[in-house]
């Protein structure tokens, strides 16, 4: 593990010990992303950055010469908060090193607007990407955290409806679980968190709002499996999330799924946003950029 790593680590664990977002609501958590979005450059003048309307949902379209498929991108953000403007950092490194189209959708958030808002938005900009690419294979679906779990539940909810399904799926450490009966939720509280174990009950309830947080669409987890394009799941080894990794990925495997599990020591939540800063961000992203070209 690198000291830029590690030193990350630290940060993020000063930061979420100071922080009380929770008390100010979903706003105050936020206002944090907002002082944040400010910091996040602009890409490359190598890549065209558009804003579009993928399916009648907002979106951010980031694409340079050498695309040549499609990935939708689910940001993370406990379906609260999160921006494509905040994750742009990521997502025009994503497009280079899987040489791809980037399309990240700004999705409905809860409270104001609970499941299944973030998922029928998800499937809109997924069936704008296929009538666009042609082909399914040509398309990948990814996220991180909430948004790996929405991307997981939402090609159940694809499947299950007969729309043909992606080449490939990405989940960078995926909350797959809103129940939160992952042992490490509880057990992984200091490997450099964005947030404190408890902020996920409040995320899940805001987000559910009454629906059994055990249903397939909301925590893929509890789902038939079965039937799903090759999964590449990246974690940080003592992550608060690394159960909701593991446990997916087993039943995946399970049900009959290709599935890659890949768990990176000490990394903390997110490391792929700080790929600027930390090499294993940028390590991880290559690896994607890798399987995704393997599978589509």
């Amino acid at each position: 593990m690198s000291v830029r790593a590690e030193l990350l680590r630290l940060a993020l664990r000063l930061l979420v010990k100071r922080g009380t977002r929770i008390a100010a609501g979903a706003e105050g958590w936020r206002r944090s992303t907002a002082l944040a979005e400010r910091l996040v450059p602009r890409p490359p003048r190598s890549f065209d950055l558009e804003a579009v309307t993928a399916g009648g949902v907002k979106a951010e379209l980031v694409s340079w010469n050498g695309s040549a498929r499609d990935i939708l991108y689910l940001h993370g953000g406990g379906y609260v908060l999160g921006s494509p403007l905040l994750f742009r950092d990521l997502t025009w490194r994503l497009a280079k090193s899987a040489r791809a189209r980037v399309l990240c959708i700004d999705y409905r958030l809860a409270p104001e607007h609970p499941y299944p808002a973030a998922l029928e938005d998800s499937i809109a900009a997924y069936r704008w990407l296929l009538g666009a690419a042609g082909s399914p294979n040509r398309i990948v679906v990814m996220g991180d955290s909430a948004g790996g779990g929405l991307a997981l539940a939402m090609l159940l909810k694809l499947r299950d409806e007969g729309t043909p399904l992606p080449g490939a799926v990405v989940a960078l450490s995926p909350w797959t679980d809103l129940t939160l009966t992952g042992a490490s939720l509880r057990t992984n509280t200091e490997g450099g968190p964005t947030c404190k174990s408890e902020d996920f009950s409040i995320f899940a309830a805001w987000y559910l709002a009454g629906v059994d947080p055990s249903t397939p669409y909301a925590s893929p987890l509890f789902g038939n499996l079965a039937g799903l394009p090759p999964v590449l799941i990246q974690v940080g080894s003592d992550e608060m999330l690394l159960d909701d990794s593991v446990r997916i990925a087993e039943k995946l495997r399970c049900a009959g799924g290709q599935v890659e599990l890949e768990i990176w020591p000490r990394m903390p939540h997110g490391w792929h946003l700080y790929a600027r800063i930390v090499p294993e961000g940028q390590r991880a992203i290559t690896q994607i950029g890798e399987f995704v070209q393997a599978n589509t």
